[in-house]
């Protein structure tokens, strides 16, 4: 990066061409012009900050609606006369902000093998031995497994596979209308 020193000449023209009210665009070009330099928009707005002349005193933009934001378009009001002033609350986004249920929720009736289990612990199983857990569920409970022999291509026995799958649960689609409803995207 170049360093440009400002002489007094051009430091006095920035603060004129300032109080006029040109844009630091149009005074870069203008003292470029007179001087025969080549400073940037960049340049004129730094050296107007040090100098203590840029500040929130913005003058007007040269060219007319140059600054404007567009006003909102309100939608056509055809039951109601007149507005209301309705303070607008924040909507969450449904996907960062998951719903909080507060109401129980009834548990379905679980299904069950027509099966002893063995009870052994992960470190008794076999590579053939079926891997369904029992117990685990409350705090210090340890946790079994059935260890009859599996199914081929199967982590579990034949009873087992039988109730991890369920013919109509996996007919249906995961993200069907109930489940939408419930993370608030419909």
């Amino acid at each position: 990066m170049e360093m440009m020193n400002w002489l007094p000449e051009h430091s006095a023209a920035l603060q004129d061409l300032r109080a006029r009210g040109l844009s630091y665009s149009e005074i870069a070009d203008t003292i470029n012009a007179t001087f025969n330099t080549a400073y940037t928009r960049n340049a004129a707005l730094s050296r107007a900050q040090r100098m203590g002349l840029a500040g929130l005193d913005r003058p007007e933009p040269s060219l007319p609606g140059h600054l404007e934001l567009p006003k909102p378009v309100l939608p056509e009001l055809t039951r109601i006369g007149r507005l209301r002033d309705v303070q607008a609350e924040p909507k969450l986004d449904p996907l960062h902000y998951p719903k909080i249920f507060t109401e129980l929720v009834e548990m379905p009736q679980l299904r069950c093998a027509a099966v002893a289990p063995r009870h052994l612990s992960l470190l008794d199983l076999k590579p053939g031995d079926c891997r369904y857990p029992y117990g685990g569920d409350a705090d210090g409970e340890t946790m079994t497994f059935c260890g009859h022999p599996r199914r081929p291509g199967s982590s579990y026995c034949s009873p087992h596979f039988r109730l991890s799958r369920d013919p109509e649960a996996s007919a249906r689609p995961v993200l069907n209308d109930a489940w939408l409803q419930a993370v608030g995207a419909i």
